[in-house]
């Protein structure tokens, strides 16, 4: 099985974290760049579904989406992950915990078809992890 792993610390509290990224308004504002305009609906809680739109929504954009496995608040989350028009599913688990001044994230992203698609979902997390720091650290987003 290809997977691949990433380790964060995030300078803000794991209820903080959490509402990143179960929260459709607070994950469309930190999720992709803000020129894609995205948009997010998220029903988080096992069985639970979720879809994150970029540049043209879901008539023309880049999308994902995806079925909440585990919902574990405010420490893991496990959901299955599809990208528009491919038929490819793989699976992504964030674990939160509290560490001295923020939170360890940790998130496992595994089931890929290849080193390479591996290889760009690497790159595409580390781009979208990079933009949530700023936000779970911005004032008044309690």
């Amino acid at each position: 099985m290809i997977s691949l792993r990433i380790d964060r610390t995030l300078p803000a509290p794991p209820e903080r974290v959490w509402r990143a990224l179960t929260d459709p308004v607070a994950l469309a504002a930190w999720f992709w760049p803000a020129q894609f305009r995205t948009t997010a609906a998220v029903d988080a809680r096992p069985g639970g579904l979720f879809r994150i739109d970029g540049p043209g929504g879901p008539a023309g954009g880049i999308g994902v989406t995806g079925e909440y496995a585990v919902v574990e608040s405010p420490s893991r989350l496990v959901f299955t992950w599809r990208w528009d028009g491919e038929d490819d599913e793989t699976l992504v688990t964030i674990e939160l915990s509290g560490v001295d001044g923020g939170t360890a994230l940790t998130l496992t992203h595994e089931r890929f078809a290849s080193d390479p698609d591996r290889d760009n979902h690497y790159i595409g997390w580390s781009d979208c992890l990079a933009r949530l720091p700023a936000f779970v650290t911005r004032p008044g987003d309690d």
